[in-house]
């Protein structure tokens, strides 16, 4: 029987963390979210089954073999692309290092790539020193600090006939803000630009399409995504054939594989497997990816009415400023995330009497660097407090009844 969404009790019951008894309130899904049991079971079992390394001549390593397909497979469905489009890697941040690497190869002085204030660090470092080590220059987006919003005629203002990149987010790690990707990804087609979007705060919360936006690059974290701590990046096949990557030399020369580096971790990519399964089995429809999509407009349906929740309930306590978008009209341009200030208070100690109270929340710069400087944060960040699909309606009231005790 698929579960309704609305039913968080069923769902939570689905998550080992969320039931042993204590009142814990997890809101601090934007740094990792839980599991459910089924990404437990399916790691502890790929263990417990005997794992042996890929391309043997035995079944063991022919089962890691179908692991790794099957995670292809899942991920392909997720984002909406071809399994060998699909990268894994330790985590996103690895991966972004190792593609920016190969990128910058065709790069000479005087082009041009394009990074944004809005994006989490591990989307702008990377493209930074790659292109500082080919002596090319980097123009930087802004956001409007009022609302968080990207900063759409900066972003133009930064395109020009010598970008060859532009590193983008689907949704701040900060403030919750979506970003319009189809308009942005167009924008750098047209002046002959590659585009990487960052899509690990986004995926938890909604479903993307690598085929329909055009991107020729989308990287996310299945941790981010109720699954282990597995880094993917789905590229156009075109370019995994083009482009040269850094790697050993007895490594595949055709196919996803010649990106990845070393022996990945198979027990993990089962997890991400059953993560997605997970996923598909909260929606209906024929096929995973319809489930998929199913299952995320009653994410984003559930989520809605969590954030709307939250902004109602902190726009009347006085002392607490939420930054981004702090309307509850503007709720579908964001997600269900939200950096806050207490008056008086540092954020190191909002995040200690909330966790008295068992209400995990985090605190300081998350790597959205950029963010906090824009903001004029960057000494002791802010407060965030994040919430996803398992999450209640009695969580925000119990976080919003903790804010105004402080």
């Amino acid at each position: 029987m698929t579960p309704n969404i609305f039913d968080v009790d069923l769902i939570r019951s689905r998550f080992p963390a969320l039931t042993h008894g204590a009142p814990d309130a997890y809101l601090d899904g934007p740094g990792g979210t839980q599991v459910p049991r089924s990404v437990i079971d399916a790691m502890g079992g790929a263990l417990a089954g005997g794992m042996s390394n890929v391309g043997g001549a035995f079944d063991r390593s022919r089962a890691s073999d179908e692991v790794v397909a099957g995670a292809r497979r899942a991920v392909a469905d997720l984002m909406d692309a071809d399994p060998d489009e699909v990268v894994f890697g330790q985590n996103m941040t690895s991966l972004t290092f190792s593609f920016s690497r190969a990128l910058a190869r065709r790069w000479v002085p005087g082009d041009e790539i394009v990074v944004t204030r809005l994006d989490h660090d591990a989307n702008v470092t990377p493209w930074r020193l790659a292109a500082a080590d080919r002596g090319v220059r980097v123009r930087v987006v802004d956001f409007d600090p009022a609302d968080g919003t990207l900063d759409l005629d900066s972003f133009d203002r930064a395109l020009g006939p010598r970008t060859r990149l532009v590193a983008v987010t689907a949704a701040s790690n900060a403030l919750g803000t979506v970003t319009p990707l189809p308009r942005l990804i167009e924008a750098a087609h047209r002046v002959g630009a590659l585009v990487y979007v960052d899509a690990v705060h986004f995926s938890a919360h909604r479903v993307l399409s690598r085929r329909g936006l055009g991107a020729d690059f989308v990287a996310a974290s299945a941790y981010k995504f109720f699954g282990p701590h597995t880094g993917v990046v789905v590229a156009k096949a075109e370019h995994l054939a083009h482009q040269d990557p850094y790697k050993v030399v007895p490594a595949p020369d055709a196919g996803p594989e010649r990106w990845e580096t070393g022996t990945q971790s198979f027990e993990s990519l089962a997890g991400v497997t059953a993560a997605i399964d997970y996923l598909a089995s909260l929606g209906t429809g024929k096929g995973r990816r319809k489930r998929l999509e199913s299952a995320f407009r009653l994410i984003r349906e559930h989520e809605t009415a969590l954030a709307t929740r939250f902004l109602a309930g902190v726009a009347e306590l006085p002392g607490v400023t939420v930054f981004g978008i702090a309307d509850a009209a503007g709720v579908d341009d964001r997600v269900a995330t939200f950096a806050i200030e207490v008056a008086g208070s540092r954020p190191r100690e909002v995040a200690e009497r909330l966790a008295e109270r068992d209400i995990y929340v985090w605190d300081g710069d998350y790597y959205a660097v950029g963010v906090m400087e824009h903001l004029g944060k960057s000494d002791e960040g802010l407060v965030r407090i994040g919430f996803v699909h398992y999450n209640t309606a009695g969580e925000v009231d119990r976080v919003l009844a903790a804010l105004d005790a402080l």
